[in-house]
Formats: C-alpha cells, sequence, structure tokens
C-alpha cells in the first residue's frame, strides 16, 4: 500500500480580463495574469486565449493576423476552413490553433499553450465569496456621518 500524500486539485482561478466590447471580431487583446502574457482573440465573437509568445523566436502572437485553415487534396483544389481560428505570427508566418495551440508548421513538437476562455454576465462575477464590512452613512446638516 502506497503511503505517499495525494495533493488536491484547487479550482483554477479565473480573472476578468477584459469587456466583451473591448475586443473586436477579429482583433485580439494582451492581458497578464499571474505572470504569463496571454493573448486574446474575437473569432466572430468567440473568444479564445493562447500565450502570446511565439515558440519558434519569441514574437508577440497578439500581433498576428487571424487566418483559415487551407487545405488541398490535388493540385488546383482548395478548400477554406475553420474561419480566424488559426493566428500567424508576425514574424515568420508561423500558424497556430487557437483552440489547441498547435503549431500547423511542426506540430508534433511544437505548440504555444492555449487556455479556457469564458464571456460571463457581469452580474455573476460581481457576486463573490469575499465581502468587505460594509458601514452605513448618512447626512445630516451638510455633514457626512459614518455609523460603527
Amino acid at each position: 500500500m502506497s503511503t505517499t500524500p495525494t495533493r488536491e486539485k484547487r479550482p483554477p482561478a479565473r480573472h476578468v480580463v477584459a469587456r466583451v466590447d473591448e475586443i473586436a471580431p477579429g482583433a485580439s487583446k494582451l492581458v497578464h495574469v499571474e505572470g504569463r502574457d496571454i493573448a486574446v482573440f474575437n473569432v466572430a465573437g468567440e473568444f479564445m486565449a493562447i500565450a502570446n509568445r511565439c515558440p519558434h523566436e519569441g514574437a508577440d502572437l497578439c500581433k498576428g493576423k487571424l487566418t483559415s485553415l487551407f487545405e488541398s487534396d490535388e493540385p488546383g483544389v482548395v478548400k477554406m476552413s475553420r474561419h480566424g481560428e488559426l493566428v500567424r505570427c508576425p514574424w515568420h508566418g508561423w500558424e497556430f490553433d487557437l483552440r489547441s495551440g498547435k503549431s500547423w508548421c511542426d506540430p508534433a513538437r511544437t505548440r504555444v499553450k492555449s487556455y479556457d476562455v469564458a464571456v460571463e454576465h457581469g452580474a455573476r462575477l460581481v457576486e463573490g465569496t469575499y465581502r468587505a464590512e460594509v458601514f452605513k452613512i448618512s447626512v445630516d446638516d451638510e455633514y457626512v456621518v459614518l455609523e460603527l
């Protein structure tokens, strides 16, 4: 019987990084969360996030152009799919899948970290477990009065 202690997995911390209207469709925003630079993209109203640094030579992926997947089974016939779900590195054109972080140049060895992103109504974010102590204040004949 093993006596190795098991670590309890903590739920992921949630961070508000932008309002939905701050990132237009087809645009990106660089955010800093817990010491990481993360590029958040709006792909036709769906938000996706990857680590901002290209593993090839370190370019900012948030400055890359969104592109689609182009495939061909025969010369002269090209199919385009997954509109805007890939980002092209601004320096050398390496492409990364925004859903998985996988590189389309060297998928077996190269990828960037991808992150889960959700859009939530602001009222859900305001309600939390932490509360500050509240004090009653009133105005009495031009003086602000704090009650303890």
